[in-house]
C-alpha cells in the first residue's frame, strides 16, 4: 500500500490573501493618527513572509517604530487565525485535481495540519474537501490544544498517525514548511516540499527534503510515475 500525508495550507489551500489582509488590518490599527507608513504591496509582503522575515521586521519595514512593531506582532498573532479572515483563503490551482488523481489511484490519503479541528472543518465545507479525507485520516490540533512550535507539534502528530494507521509499504509526506520536513525525517518518511506555500525554495533547501516541487500536482505526478515504474 502507498500512503500520502499532505499538509493542508500550502499544498491545498493558499493563505496568502488572508495573511495580507491581516497585515493591512494590523498596520492600520497600530499606526498613530496621521502617521506616514509604507504599506507593502501583496507580492512584496508575501515574499518577505516566504523568506522568513520576522513579523517585527515586516512592521519596521512598513514604517512603524519598535514599540509599534511589538504591538503589530502581537495583534497579528491574535488575528491571523480568526474569522472573518479565513474567508480569504483560496484553493491552490490544480490541488483538487491532484486529490482526485490520488483518490482514483487508490492511494491511502491523510491530511496532517497545524489547523485546529474547527479551522479544518470550516475549510472542508468551504471548498468541499471532506470527500477526500475521512475522519480517521485527519490529523490536526484539537480546538483547545496549546500550541508550542510547529516544528515540535508536527512530529508529534506524525507519531500519532503512524501509531494509529496500519503500516504502508511506501509513504510520502508533502508539505510547505520546515515543520513538515522535520516531521517526515524524524520518522524516516520520504518528503517532498512544495513551493506553493509560505516558504520559498531557499528556506526549504535548508531542511534538505528529498525533493522540492512546484505544487501538489507536481508531487502527485511524481508519486504516480514512480509507482508505475516500480510495477513494471
Amino acid at each position: 500500500m502507498l500512503r500520502l500525508f499532505t499538509d493542508f495550507d500550502g499544498p491545498i489551500v493558499d493563505v496568502s490573501e488572508r495573511y495580507y489582509r491581516v497585515y493591512q488590518y494590523c498596520l492600520e490599527k497600530t499606526k498613530r493618527p496621521g502617521q506616514a507608513v509604507r504599506q507593502l504591496k501583496k507580492a512584496e509582503f508575501w515574499q518577505q513572509k516566504r523568506s522568513r522575515i520576522p513579523e517585527i521586521q515586516i512592521a519596521l519595514n512598513s514604517g512603524l517604530d519598535e514599540v509599534q512593531a511589538q504591538e503589530f506582532s502581537q495583534l497579528r498573532r491574535k488575528t491571523v487565525h480568526t474569522q472573518p479572515y479565513f474567508e480569504y483563503d483560496t484553493l491552490v490551482p490544480g490541488a483538487v485535481d491532484a486529490l482526485l488523481k490520488i483518490q482514483a489511484a487508490g492511494i491511502d490519503l491523510a491530511v496532517m495540519t497545524m489547523r485546529r479541528v474547527w479551522e479544518l472543518d470550516f475549510a472542508f465545507q468551504k471548498f468541499d474537501l471532506e470527500r477526500f479525507f475521512p475522519e480517521n485520516r485527519c490529523y490536526c490540533l484539537s480546538n483547545d490544544y496549546v500550541k508550542t512550535r510547529d516544528i515540535e507539534d508536527k512530529p508529534m502528530l506524525m507519531a500519532k498517525a503512524l501509531k494509529e494507521l496500519s503500516p504502508a509499504a511506501d509513504t510520502w509526506m508533502v508539505g510547505d514548511t520546515e515543520a513538515d520536513i522535520t516531521a517526515a525525517k524524524k520518522h524516516n518518511i520520504q518528503v517532498m516540499a512544495v513551493e506553493s506555500g509560505i516558504r520559498d525554495r531557499t528556506q526549504l533547501e535548508l531542511y534538505h527534503p528529498d525533493l522540492i516541487v512546484p505544487d501538489l500536482s507536481s508531487a502527485v505526478a511524481l508519486i504516480l510515475e514512480n509507482r508505475t515504474l516500480a510495477l513494471r
